[in-house]
C-alpha cells in the first residue's frame, strides 16, 4: 500500500459539462491493481478470462470487489468497511471508521491517478499504460509500464478500475464509477479525467479493481 497525502482535485463530466472540487484526505492505495493471484488466494475463485498470477483480475463485478475487500479485511484481522444486508442483496454501507480495505472513491482515484500533475496524463501514454495502441489486444501483468511519481502502477490502461461512488444516481441508478481506461480502449479513454459507469453486477475481461484504506496511525 502507498500512502497518498491529502490534497484537492476538480472532477468533471462531460455529459452534464459541470466540474466541481473534492478534498480527498490521506489514504493508502495499491501500488497494483488486484492480481489473480491474490485474488484466488482470499476467495478461490479464478473468475478471469485468461489466467496468470501477474495478470489483473478482471470479469469481477463491483459487488464482487466489494465482497473480497470485507474477506481479505477478515483474513488480515482487520474491521471490513462494508456492512451488506442478509435481507437485501443491493444494500452496502460503508463504515469510514474501519481500517480494513475498500476500493476508492472516483476522487481519491484521481487524486492519486494525478500525482501532483494537472495535465490529462502523467506520464507519455506508451510510457505509463496498455492501451488499444500497444496492447496487442490483451491484457498485460501488473507493473510493466512506469509508475507515477507516487509509486503507483497501471493508474491509466490495462483494466479499468470499480470506484465507491455512483455515477449518477438520479440518472443512472445503481451504476458505479469506473476510471482508468482499458487495454482495448483508444487514447482518449486514458486519461486522469475520464469517468465511465457500469450496473455494479456488469463483468467483462477489461474491468477489476484495487485497494484502498485508511492512512497509518500515527503513533
Amino acid at each position: 500500500m502507498v500512502a497518498v497525502p491529502p490534497g484537492r482535485v476538480t472532477l468533471s463530466d462531460r455529459r452534464t459539462q459541470r466540474s466541481w472540487p473534492v478534498d480527498v484526505a490521506a489514504f493508502r492505495m495499491s501500488a497494483f491493481p488486484v492480481t489473480q493471484a491474490l485474488y484466488a488466494q482470499v476467495t478461490g475463485e479464478r473468475p478471469s478470462t485468461t489466467h496468470d498470477d501477474r495478470l489483473p483480475v478482471e470479469g469481477v463485478s463491483w459487488w464482487d470487489a466489494v465482497r473480497f475487500c470485507n474477506a481479505l479485511s477478515r483474513r488480515e484481522g482487520l474491521t471490513p468497511a462494508y456492512q451488506l444486508s442478509v435481507q437485501d442483496d443491493e444494500a452496502v454501507e460503508w463504515d469510514a471508521s474501519a481500517d480494513g480495505y475498500r476500493l476508492p472513491t472516483e476522487a481519491e482515484w484521481e487524486h492519486a491517478c494525478r500525482a501532483g500533475t494537472t495535465g490529462p496524463r502523467y506520464g507519455p501514454l506508451d510510457e505509463v499504460a496498455w492501451y488499444r495502441g500497444n496492447s496487442d489486444e490483451r491484457i498485460h501483468p501488473v507493473g510493466g509500464k512506469r509508475p507515477n511519481v507516487w509509486g503507483l502502477y497501471d493508474m491509466l490502461g490495462n483494466a479499468w478500475d470499480w470506484c465507491w461512488d455512483l455515477h449518477d444516481a438520479e440518472v443512472y441508478g445503481a451504476y458505479r464509477v469506473l476510471r482508468g481506461g482499458g487495454w482495448s480502449d483508444a487514447h482518449w479513454s486514458c486519461r486522469a479525467s475520464v469517468r465511465r459507469r457500469s450496473h455494479p453486477t456488469f463483468r467483462i475481461d477489461d474491468v477489476g479493481f484495487r485497494l484502498a484504506r485508511k492512512p497509518v496511525p500515527r503513533e
